[in-house]
Formats: C-alpha cells, sequence, structure tokens
C-alpha cells in the first residue's frame, strides 16, 4: 500500500463520537454499559489503525467492535477444563474445592460472619479459632496457625524462631519450589543464618550435632516433594532430630510441603509421610500446604506445640500473612470432611484414586465423540501426574486421546482460546487429551472445541 493511501485511510477512520451515534451500533449502547462500549470502540479503532499501519487495506470494521466487546467482558480469571492429566496442577490452580467448602464460601462471603467475633463472649475473637481445633485433633497437634501459603508459613517460622539466629538445615534438603522460591533464600529474608551440614546425598545425626552451638535456633527438615535423591543416600529421622532438638533445648521445625493429612493408596501412587506421624516423631512444629494433597484452599499451615505456636503468632508478620474469611470458610469444610471419615470424597482425592477401567471407559467415550466429529484422533495409554511438588515418583497410569493431522502447537493455541479454555499436553508432537481430571458431562464440550480446532474437521 503507498503512503498516500494509508494516509488517507488512517485519516478517515471514525471517532468514537462519531461511531457512538452510528445506527448500526445503537443496539450496543442499550443492551451494555456505556463505558464498557466505548473501551470497545476504542479498542477497534486502534485495530484498525494497526491494520492500515501494517499494510493491511482493510479499514474500521464493525466486526471489530463485537470482538473487543466480548473479549472485555471475559474475565481475565476463568475456568478452564484440565486434559493435562496432572491433578495439582500449579498454573491451573491446583486443588479443586468440595462442593462442601463451595457452598460454605458462598454462605459466609454473601453476608457478615463471626470472622474475629466469640459469640459466646461478645468480644473479639481469633479467626483461626474455626479451624485450630480441627487441625489439632486432625494432627495430634497441641495448637495451629493458618497464613496465606506454605511459604509464607515458612518465612514465619524462621522470623519467629531464628531471627539473628542460626538454622541447621542438611545439604541435601536445600530445595527449590515452583517460581524461583528456595530454601536458602527465605532464611536470608527472614534474617536467619543458614548452616549446612553433610552432603548433597548423606547427612548423618552427628552432622547436626556437631554444627549446634550457642547461637542455633532451629533445626530445619525440609521434605522433598517434588524431587527424590535415589541411590547411596542417608538422611536423619525427625524421631532422631526431635530427640536431639530436646537434648539441646531448640526447637525442631520441619517442612512437610505436601499436605498429607491421611495415607492415600492407589494404582501409581508413592507413600508419603502425614502430618500427623511427624507429629508424632517429635517435630516442634510442622508446615504444610493446604490446596494440594489436602485438597482445600491455597493456605500455609502450621501445627506444633503450643508454645512454639505461640511465639509465630504474637510475631508482627503474622498479620501482614494471614488469611482471609473465605478461606476460613474453605478449609474448615475441608477439615470437616476428614474429621467425618469422608475424605476421599474431596476431588483431589477422589482424582487420583481413580481405578484404570473407569479411565479407560472415559477415554473411550471422549474418543468416540471425537471421532463423530470427524477428528483424527486414537486412544492411547498414558502417565500422569500428582503436580504441585508431590510425590515426585508417582507415576499414575492413565488413558488419552492423541489428535494426529495438525500441528500440535497451533491446535493447543487454538483450544486455550475456546470457551471455555482446553489446556492439553503435547508429547512427541501429538497433542493428548488426558482424561483423569476431566468430568464425564466435559467431554462433550473437549470433543466439540476440538472439532472447531482441528483444520477441515
Amino acid at each position: 500500500m503507498e503512503d498516500a493511501t494509508r494516509n488517507t485511510l488512517l485519516r478517515s477512520l471514525p471517532s468514537i463520537d462519531e461511531l457512538l451515534s452510528r445506527p448500526s451500533l445503537a443496539p450496543l449502547l442499550s443492551s451494555e454499559p456505556r463505558p464498557l462500549v466505548v473501551e470497545a470502540l476504542r479498542t477497534a479503532v486502534e485495530t484498525a489503525r494497526a491494520r492500515l499501519i501494517a499494510g493491511d487495506p482493510v479499514g474500521f470494521d464493525e466486526a471489530d467492535v463485537h470482538r473487543a466487546l466480548q473479549t472485555l467482558k471475559q474475565p481475565n480469571l476463568r475456568k478452564v477444563l484440565n486434559a493435562t492429566g496432572v491433578v495439582l496442577h500449579t498454573n491451573l490452580g491446583r486443588a479443586p474445592l468440595s462442593l462442601a467448602a463451595l457452598a460454605r464460601i458462598a454462605e459466609v462471603g454473601a453476608g457478615y460472619c463471626n470472622l474475629e467475633l466469640d459469640l459466646e463472649e461478645g468480644e473479639r475473637g481469633s479467626r483461626y479459632q474455626p479451624v485450630i481445633e480441627l487441625l489439632c485433633r486432625l494432627t495430634g497437634a497441641e495448637d495451629a496457625l493458618v497464613v496465606n501459603n506454605c511459604a509464607a508459613s515458612v518465612l514465619l517460622a524462621f522470623s519467629a524462631l531464628a531471627q539473628g539466629r542460626e538454622a541447621i538445615v542438611s545439604r541435601g534438603e536445600l530445595v527449590e519450589i515452583g517460581g524461583g522460591f528456595r530454601i536458602p533464600d527465605v532464611m536470608r529474608q527472614s534474617g536467619a543464618r543458614m548452616i549446612e551440614v553433610g552432603t548433597t546425598n548423606r547427612t548423618r545425626l552427628a552432622d547436626f550435632a556437631e554444627a549446634i552451638g550457642p547461637d542455633t535456633g532451629l533445626l530445619v527438615k525440609v521434605h522433598r516433594s517434588n524431587f527424590a535423591l535415589v541411590g547411596f543416600t542417608e538422611e536423619a529421622s525427625t524421631r532422631e532430630l526431635a530427640g536431639l532438638a530436646r537434648e539441646k533445648g531448640i526447637v525442631l521445625f520441619e517442612d512437610l510441603g505436601s499436605g498429607a493429612l491421611t495415607a492415600l493408596h492407589a494404582e501409581g501412587l508413592t507413600s508419603e509421610p502425614t502430618v500427623a506421624t511427624v507429629v508424632s516423631a517429635g517435630a516442634d512444629l510442622v508446615a504444610f500446604s493446604g490446596d494440594k494433597l489436602l485438597g482445600g484452599p491455597q493456605a500455609g499451615i502450621l501445627v506444633g506445640r503450643r508454645g512454639v505456636i505461640a511465639a509465630l503468632r504474637k510475631h508482627p508478620l503474622n498479620r501482614a500473612l494471614r488469611i482471609d474469611k473465605l478461606t476460613v470458610a474453605a478449609l474448615e469444610a475441608t477439615l470437616e470432611a476428614y474429621r467425618d471419615g469422608a475424605e476421599d470424597l474431596l476431588p483431589v482425592r477422589a482424582l487420583l484414586k481413580q481405578p484404570r477401567a473407569t479411565l479407560e471407559a472415559r477415554a473411550q467415550r471422549l474418543l468416540e465423540q471425537l471421532l463423530a466429529q470427524q477428528v483424527d484422533a486414537r486412544l492411547i495409554v498414558t502417565t500422569g501426574q500428582v503436580g504441585g511438588g508431590a510425590m515426585p515418583l508417582a507415576s499414575l497410569p492413565s488413558f488419552a486421546c492423541a489428535i494426529g493431522g495438525a500441528n500440535a502447537e497451533a491446535l493447543h493455541q487454538r483450544l486455550r482460546a475456546a470457551q471455555p479454555p482446553v489446556v492439553a499436553r503435547i508429547a512427541d508432537g501429538l497433542l493428548l487429551l488426558d482424561v483423569r481430571c476431566l468430568r464425564d458431562d466435559e467431554l462433550s464440550v473437549v470433543a466439540r472445541a476440538v472439532a472447531a480446532a482441528v483444520p477441515g474437521s
């Protein structure tokens, strides 16, 4: 396109006032909020301007207004369909909540609640009280505290118990989790001085004992929830470290991470220590996540000895890290499922414990729907993951529909743009739709989205 032609077309782009008075666009003014319409018009004009500058002779198009309006109306945080086979997918919000937890959130969030009011005494109470008794009963701990995530719980523990003092940890447990969260960085931020002992693969109780000095504030044990050491390895157990900590009069803090409250057994899963076993082994303070194997909302849960929890509760950082009423509501409802022996009804546990036959039958139903939509697909055996840094050696047998005849990356991009978005995974150049995390009523939605995204189907 010649510069003169381009400039003429650019000058001819309509103003916002002109568009607001166009009869063909009048229905938008009556059906949508005016600020939203104005923003959509501005976006449409800028889209046309960008096309012209790029050399495309197509100027303003009213269809751009409708597309811009739909984009603006779409919330940024929205439901997606998880076809990755990863149950605790950090990018997809980790643990889906139970119906009971969702109902409790709706009940509490719709009005007022006794978040910090003791109804019996009529005085200010603790926002943690609804979950403290449940956590103590389920873990055997003397007291409990909840902050906004497990990283926050670790930061609070180091700040309250080891600021300006030494915290001793095995070199083989200096973990980094997603997002660049590193135990050594958290220690430095808290003001604790990290003392590394042992080697990457072997750390003995004697290594901890030799490192203890007058400035030691904490012995630290970190569960390797997102990686595993195999081969020639050795580590000091919680029980051994607890005995040493009691002998020396210092605190043993264990970052357990994944937060299993009860044992979880299913094909492909590996063993995971429960919080209660770590507490009973003598740990003075244990931290774990609420939105991993526990199956609740994002939260950093701390349980342990009463005096240790009291030190954390009164620390100034605790207020900055505290949870809100919706988290309290969801966590209480989740913990009640464990109290009532109904934990296997929680979505995370139900997804992890699905039998192979159930998964194969679901994948077969998805395949039939894809074939009916003329999509080139086939059923394959695949392997899923627990996710969220939990059970790194677990290998979950599952089934997926592999889509052929299309560029996998381009297809995946179109699926992520679907309504609702479908998130799958790519392996060996194929797009795989793993059915482990798909509900039966979502299969037809996935099939239609794939059919719309596959060229020529």
